[in-house]
């Protein structure tokens, strides 16, 4: 490899973006890779290989956006930093595309306690505990829904009096929240760089409303198996009684 193929320091952190300081941090920590393309020609000297560019790009980007800590970037990127790349970029447009629908369905707080029988305590416990996350410009869609169903709960009879309150809606987020994040890994794990960008989000936008009714299928079902269970469980009753 010649010299003209190469980077001198300076080089690499004008096209980078990063400073020559982060970048000899980045290599004492090993966080760049293996060091066979560097070519040391003295003490003080090293040319680097162009594609370090990108490499030094990600391991920042792992730093400002992901809050990685080096050991753990240093290990995602020894093993495939192709790979990485192509999961941040997956995960940035699935947020992207999920923030921006959110965006255009948000009603305010007023509106909300207008349309749905959920007095202003409640929405506020609900905020509190984290699962309503409304912003400046009130509740997204989700949020909505949220309320929505506590509203039907509500009408049904659920009532605070009977001991339904707010804090059973954390006994489905503590359960969901490792099932989620298993799931977004085995979908970024099955999608990233096998199929385009664009695909991969048209795919997993298309399975969120099947996922919704399969979730609720599935809640159906294990629910009466579960009261068969408790009553097959049961004492008979003896011919006494």
């Amino acid at each position: 490899m010649t010299h003209e193929c190469l980077l001198k320091m300076s080089e690499l952190a004008q096209r980078s973006g990063v400073s020559t300081g982060t970048i000899r941090h980045y290599l004492r920590e090993g966080v760049l890779g293996p060091e066979d393309g560097i070519v040391r020609t003295s003490r003080n000297m090293a040319y680097y290989p162009e594609d370090l560019v990108a490499r030094i790009r990600l391991v920042k980007r792992l730093q400002g956006e992901r809050f990685m800590p080096l050991r753990v970037i240093r290990e995602l990127v020894a093993a495939d930093p192709e790979r990485v790349a192509r999961l941040i970029e997956l995960e940035d447009r699935i947020l992207e595309r999920a923030l921006a629908a959110g965006e255009g369905h948000r009603i305010s707080r007023r509106w909300a306690l207008e349309t749905y029988d959920v007095p202003q305590n409640v929405l506020d416990r609900l905020e509190q505990i984290g699962v309503l996350t409304p912003n400046g410009r009130g509740y997204g869609r989700d949020d909505v829904a949220i309320i929505e169903a506590i509203s039907r709960f509500r009408a049904g009879g659920y009532e605070q009096s009977l001991g339904f309150t707010v804090y059973d809606t954390l006994r489905y987020q503590e359960t969901l929240a490792p099932l989620v994040a298993e799931e977004v890994a085995v979908l970024l794990e099955r999608l990233a760089g096998r199929v385009e960008v664009d695909r991969a989000v048209e795919i997993i936008e298309s399975g969120v409303e099947p996922l919704r009714e399969l979730l609720a299928a599935m809640h159906s079902k294990l629910l009466l198996a579960e009261l068969r269970r408790r009553r097959g469980a049961e004492p008979a009753l003896s011919a006494d009684s």
